[in-house]
Formats: C-alpha cells, structure tokens, sequence
C-alpha cells in the first residue's frame, strides 16, 4: 500500500493519471454521438487522416513543436471530415465507404510524410512515431490545462444544443424536415469528434484513438435506453478506463499507457455485451429458454384441455403415449415436472392402466386458457 501511494505522489503519475480520465471523459461523451449515428468508424478515419497534420505541423515549426502538430493534426482532420460528408452527399457512395476512402488516403500521405521526415534525420524526428501508439509519459500539466479546457468546451456545447444533437442522433431525416440545420450540427459533432482526437493523440496515438472513442459508448449502450443516461455512463467509462490503464501502466514496468487503457475499455464492453440486464447474452439466453420453456408448457397444457373437452371431462387423465402423438413427441420429463410442481397439472392413475397418467387442475385449466388466448368457460371444481 506505501509503494502505491507513494507512486501516486509522484508529478509524473499524477499528470498522466489525470490527462488518461480527462480524455477518456472526453471520448466517451463524443463517441456517444458517433455510435448513435452509426459512424463508429469516422472516430478511425479521422484519427488516421490527423497523421498527415501532425507531419506538416512538424514540418512548419521545424521541430516537434506539440501546439503546431496538434494544431495540423486538427486541421487535416476537419479536411478529412469535410471531404467525408462531401463524399456522401454528392456522389452515389454511401457513408461507410467515404469513410473507408478518406482513412486511407490521409493515412497514406501521413506515412509518406513521415517517412520523408525521418530521412532527413534529427532527433526531433524520432518523436513522431510516438503519435501512432502514443506516450503518456510525455504529456505535461500544460497539457492538461488544454484537456480540460477540450473537455469543458465539449459539455457546454453539448448542452447548449442537447435538443438538436439528441434529434440529429436517433432521426436527421425528421429533424432536417423541422427546419433544423443538419448539415451543420453534423459538422459540429464531426469537429467535436475531431477535437477529442487531437487531445488524445499523445497519449493514445493514430492507432487505437478509435477505440477510446467507441468502445466506452458501446459499453454504455448496453445498460440503458436515454441518451442523457449513455452520455454520463460512458464518459464514467472512458475516465476509468484511462485512470486505471494509467496506474496499471504506472506499476508495471514496460506497459505502454494507450494499449492498456483500450483494453480495459474492451474488457468492460465485454462484460456489458455478457451481463448487462435486458441486453447481454446472458439475459437474452436466459430470455431464449424461457420463451421455448414456455412454448413447451403451454402446448402440454392445451393438449391436455384438448383431450379434456374432447371427452367432456374437465378431469379427464392423459396418458403419456396419448401425449406424444399428439404433439408428434415425447413430452419432456422437465416440462411435465415442472408442469406438477407448479400445480397445473398433477399425476393420477388410471386402472386398470399402469402407466402414468396426468389430468389438469384448475389452475391449469385458467393458464391454458391465458396461453391460447382464448376463453372458456369455468370448469368443473376440483
């Protein structure tokens, strides 16, 4: 416990630690919007196309200047963004393979560019790659000041038009017949996305920016239907995930910062897609059996009603081959145990008959009912 805390004390950890929640925050609000539109992958493309505007950010200032290649990085990115929506607006493409064009192509020049820097030598060059998969360790309390301030901005336009975003997200068809401006609060969304990346591309890098962006919002949607509810819990989510991939990477020596926080944000969207109630695959397989549990007792049960009206006897025992070929096969021993410890059916004998009988109780007569949705009228008294 003394070893953790004072790590924690130390400038280094403390500045990271704070710089992974704030952008993990950050990401996790933005992306919600992203994820709702279903453009999960425009966190990818324009995280990739700020490659080339951190190369000419360096190229401007001569060196790694960090404000000029995050003022490029922004700038290539709203490019991208810009040429993404221009894309799909005029031509017949679809939005997902404007995307697909765009990432490649700005990825591309980005690794051309880079290549060239680094043949020209310099130590400031070498820097550069540290933006593919970031280096948390080299963000300073300055940067945090910038975070903050992305963040800040971030939540007060958000606010400031919750209505509109919240229309734009679920129905942009709807809001652009209201009157709304859809083309521009798309933009300010794609720009908002667009910041949040530039902040996080020195301490998550090119690479795995989109995982921070989506994989919180993914997990968020698993546990709840408001939007309002999504936002907060997946901006919870990011923070985690960035805190505690900070002091994982900070207590174990040769971790990287940025791959440990996107997997444990991947470990969370896991966890949300097995257990999150009404939604992970465990509940719906749970769902499943009872849905087909269900199936099955009722058929049981109207077979046995049948043969009761058939006969004119409320109380009229069903034997179990008289069962079977009327459901086309065996009834299940489960289904039929169930059926008794429940008290809709119980087991009677029949002589001179020995095998195993079962007639309908009263309550198994109303549940019938109910299943066929049919009515009918009371039966006889037990």
């Amino acid at each position: 416990m003394s070893a953790i805390i004072a790590l924690l004390s130390s400038d280094i950890v403390q500045t990271v630690l704070i710089g992974a929640a704030l952008l993990g925050a950050i990401s996790g609000m933005l992306g919600t919007f992203a994820v709702l539109r279903r453009q999960s992958l425009l966190g990818d493309a324009l995280s990739h196309a700020a490659l080339p505007g951190v190369c000419l950010g360096f190229l401007v200032a001569g060196g790694r200047d960090l404000g000029s290649v995050m003022l490029g990085a922004f700038v290539t990115g709203a490019l991208a963004a810009l040429i993404m929506m221009l894309i799909a607006r005029r031509t017949t493409l679809k939005t997902d393979a404007a995307l697909g064009i765009v990432l490649s192509v700005f990825f591309a020049v980005g690794i051309v560019l880079l290549t060239v820097i680094q043949t020209q030598g310099g130590s400031g060059s070498l820097g550069l790659m540290t933006f593919l998969f970031g280096q948390a360790a080299a963000i300073l309390r300055s940067d945090l000041w910038i975070m903050g301030g992305v963040g800040l901005g971030a939540l007060v336009l958000v606010l400031a038009l919750w209505k509109e975003f919240k229309l734009v997200s679920f129905d942009a068809d709807f809001a652009r017949s209201q009157g709304f401006p859809v083309t521009l609060l798309e933009a300010v969304l794609t720009v908002m996305v667009a910041l949040a990346i530039v902040v996080g591309l020195q301490l998550v890098g090119v690479i795995l920016m989109v995982a921070l962006l989506i994989a919180p919002a993914a997990a968020a949607r698993q546990w709840t239907n408001s939007l309002g509810g999504m936002v907060l819990l997946s901006a919870a989510i990011g923070a985690l995930s960035g805190a505690g991939g900070a002091l994982v990477s900070a207590t174990t020596r040769g971790l990287a910062t940025g791959p440990v926080v996107v997997l444990i944000a991947t470990v969370i969207v896991m966890i949300s897609l097995l257990i999150a109630p009404g939604r992970g695959l465990v509940w719906q397989a749970a769902a499943t059996r009872r849905a087909r549990a269900r199936i099955s007792d009722g058929r049981v049960l109207a077979t046995l009603q049948g043969f009761a009206q058939m006969h004119d006897d409320a109380r009229y025992p069903s034997e179990r081959g008289m069962l079977q070929v009327a459901l086309g096969a065996k009834p299940p021993a489960a289904t039929l145990a169930s059926l008794e410890s429940r008290g809709l059916i119980r087991s009677v004998t029949h002589p001179p008959e020995t095998t195993p009988h079962w007639e309908l109780t009263k309550a198994g007569h109303s549940e019938a009912a109910t299943l066929s949705g049919t009515d009918h009228k009371k039966q006889s008294s037990e």
